[in-house]
């Protein structure tokens, strides 16, 4: 769920269809408003509490976590270490970093959303 616009939920496609998709939920239909095509698979999503940014974490092919600006939906950075797919990530409590688990047994601390 997006912290600054109420209705809006973002979800992730597996490694066929590798896309991030907007939805407004605020009808109870929900209804698509944009899909991203990331280039690999997408395993998370966490929203900054900070900016109008999402980062995105990646299993095949690239294994990296994605660092987006909302709503255009360009990429700000790449974050890559992990050697397998990453499995999940979660923001820290100050809303600054993030923490990412992966299949190739590691987690890995990230200065993703800093000052």
């Amino acid at each position: 769920w997006c912290p600054f616009n109420r209705g809006l939920l973002a979800s992730g496609g597996g490694s066929a269809d590798r896309t991030i998709k907007f939805w407004n939920t605020s009808s109870m239909t929900g209804t698509l408003t944009n899909s991203v095509d990331t280039g690999s698979q997408v395993c998370s999503l966490v929203w900054s509490k900070h900016q109008r940014e999402l980062c995105s974490s990646h299993g095949f092919s690239e294994n990296q976590l994605i660092l987006w600006k909302y709503p255009s939906m360009t990429k700000v950075q790449e974050f890559k270490s992990h050697t397998a797919r990453v499995l999940n990530m979660e923001m820290s409590p100050d809303g600054r970093s993030v923490v990412s688990v992966g299949a190739d047994e590691t987690i890995r601390f990230w200065d993703i959303f800093g000052p």
